[in-house]
């Protein structure tokens, strides 16, 4: 997708989607979630796609969208595979880049006014890295690690990930949007703070 078409495809999208609210989100039954993908006019899921969804134009532009009965982070075993746990926007876009504000405004389309304004409203709990964190990625020689900026926010309903990779010169090319459970936020924090 060129930059203009990108720009005319949220725009198109925001005004069908701002009236509305999210009918499918953690917490719900998969079957619940899998029937919104499927009627929902951003997400339109390809044949055979059920909560993975994938969308490219080009290898320079990708976006996904994956709802999980998995906490996010690390693994771990779910007795109740019934519901959601986790929804996650990953976007990958070499020509124009990817900040917060972009992760917003995916976020506002995806799930329309309600979850936008509790994410807004949400307090961020924890954000990375600190000095010590890029130091000791620095002498580790781990880019990777180095470029990883984030935040974890609690809201009145979800939990909120946002994570983009920043290299040291140039623009962010990877970034993701996660909606979680409130009662994974602790895991999630453990994890990152232990990374």
């Amino acid at each position: 997708m060129t930059h203009k078409l990108i720009q005319g495809f949220l725009i198109s999208l925001t005004s069908l989607l701002l009236p509305t609210t999210a009918n499918a989100l953690p917490g719900q039954r998969t079957e619940e979630v899998t029937a919104w993908i499927q009627a929902h006019p951003t997400l339109r899921p390809k044949t055979g796609e059920k909560l993975f969804v994938t969308k490219s134009d080009t290898a320079a532009q990708r976006f996904s969208f994956q709802a999980s009965v998995l906490p996010p982070g690390k693994i771990t075993y779910s007795r109740d595979r019934s519901r959601i746990r986790s929804e996650r926007i990953a976007m990958f876009d070499a020509i124009n880049g990817i900040n917060f504000n972009r992760l917003q405004e995916s976020l506002r389309i995806i799930y329309g006014l309600d979850i936008y304004q509790d994410f807004q409203r949400a307090q961020v709990v924890y954000s990375y890295p600190n000095l010590s964190a890029i130091n000791s990625a620095r002498m580790a020689r781990t880019p990777i690690r180095e470029a990883l900026q984030g935040e974890l926010r609690v809201g009145d309903r979800y939990a909120y990930w946002m994570e983009i990779a920043q290299p040291r010169e140039g623009k962010s090319h990877n970034g993701q949007m996660t909606v979680f459970l409130k009662s994974d936020l602790d895991k999630l924090e453990a994890e990152l703070r232990n990374r």
